[in-house]
């Protein structure tokens, strides 16, 4: 076993339960070294929704997914985590956490349970090299030099994500040294750089209930409503991360972004009340006179963007400025230039490519007797405990296969 992340702990204990011999390697000095940070440090464990739900909320082949799910579905990785004596809470958008709200309880768990299944955890020993022979596997080469052979090897070693976790892009480099196709890697759930200069000084800001919008060339691909945060480099929060997993590839000069700040009031609506404001307060400056759309912080900004001094008077304000103020509101234009990178993206766009593993046992259909799983797979989904749901049950999946080969 490659890699002791959330699918590598799932895989070598799911083979451990099942009688394999299981050794667990992994160059951190500790198991579960990304899990610790995962939903802020509380640990978004799963999704409770359906197996639709996932196939929802996966951009790319979800379908790959309903095998793994159908073994280990959230309710059994649930059921699973709890058996472990870690009690766990479903808050809003079905997402689960433990009801301690630490991630920490979660690797604790998993850690008790592998040692008391005997599962030989190899700390700060990493892995350069699967050993192969005549397209079946024989073992693995260790950083240090050492031979350790074995019947089977899975391959869970990650992305390339928070590289301060120990995220390296070994795994994808050893899987493509053993004939596997890589998929083109991207940070995929990170936040966005911008080039707009109001967006800096509001920064700590978060616009809830508005609706993201995004274009490529004129062509809208992405619409949603909920959360995003203003930052001191550009936009995060959960609409910028969900959209940063949609952007099709390409330079960011021909991506379009702009938000309605007020979705829930029509045009029409919007322009009838802009006009109430001004005859009810026509001698206060305009931010003050329109203080109820906005936060006042924010409505100088979107006043700044329209064309309007903040000084104007709501009174003075012409036609032409009206419309603008409506339409900014509305369309509050973004304009991205680039991503955060690897060092602040949650996930891995990109990696092994599906088409060369089997979806029911996670077995790579290039070389026997190896099992690919987790985050270094052609395989993610948005936020919401989704992805981590994909690296357990893959891990499941791979675990109860590799064990009926013996160990790991």
């Amino acid at each position: 076993m490659v890699g002791a992340g959330a699918s590598g702990m799932m895989a070598a204990l799911t083979a451990a339960r099942q009688g394999a011999r299981v050794s667990l390697l992994d160059h951190n000095e500790k198991c579960g070294k990304k899990l610790y940070i995962t939903g802020k440090g509380r640990c978004n464990l799963t999704n409770a929704g359906t197996a639709q739900d996932y196939m929802d909320n996966i951009p790319g082949d979800g379908r790959f997914l309903y095998s793994a799910l159908d073994q280990l579905d959230a309710a059994g990785l649930m059921a699973m985590v709890e058996s472990m004596g870690v009690p766990l809470t479903v808050e809003r958008g079905r997402r689960v956490f433990p009801a301690s709200m630490k991630s920490g309880d979660v690797n604790r768990a998993f850690e008790r349970a592998l040692r008391a299944s005997d599962v030989k955890i190899c700390l700060g020993c990493g892995v350069k090299a699967l050993l192969t022979q005549d397209g079946r596997i024989l073992g693995v080469m260790t950083e240090d030099g050492q031979r350790m052979d074995a019947d089977a090897v899975i391959l869970a070693t990650g992305g390339l994500s928070y590289p301060a976790t120990g995220s390296t892009g070994a795994g994808h480099r050893m899987a493509e040294a053993a004939g596997h196709t890589i998929r083109p890697c991207r940070p995929g759930l990170v936040p966005l750089e911008t080039s707009d200069t109001w967006i800096p000084p509001l920064a700590g800001i978060t616009l809830k209930n508005v609706t993201l919008s995004a274009a490529k060339n004129g062509r809208k691909f992405f619409a949603q409503q909920g959360e995003m945060l203003l930052t001191h480099f550009g936009i995060s929060g959960p609409l910028v991360l969900t959209l940063s997993s949609l952007l099709p590839e390409g330079g960011f000069e021909q991506i379009g972004l702009w938000v309605d700040t007020k979705p829930a009031i029509p045009e029409e609506e919007l322009r009838e009340r802009i006009l109430r404001k001004i005859g009810e307060n026509p001698k206060q400056a305009a931010p003050k006179a329109f203080g109820d759309l906005l936060p006042v912080r924010l409505l100088r900004a979107v006043l700044c963007v329209a064309g309007i001094p903040p000084e104007t008077t709501a009174g003075q304000l012409t036609q032409p400025q009206r419309e603008s103020l409506r339409r900014t509101l509305k369309a509050l234009p973004i304009h991205p230039t680039g991503t955060r990178g690897w060092e602040e993206a949650v996930i891995t766009r990109g990696g092994v490519s599906l088409r060369e593993v089997d979806p029911r046992t996670m077995a790579s259909k290039i070389i026997e007797g190896l099992y690919i799983v987790g985050e270094l797979l052609d395989l993610d989904a948005f936020t919401g405990g989704y992805n981590l749901q994909i690296a357990f049950s893959t891990g499941f999946a791979g675990g109860m296969a590799a064990a009926r080969r013996g160990g790991t």
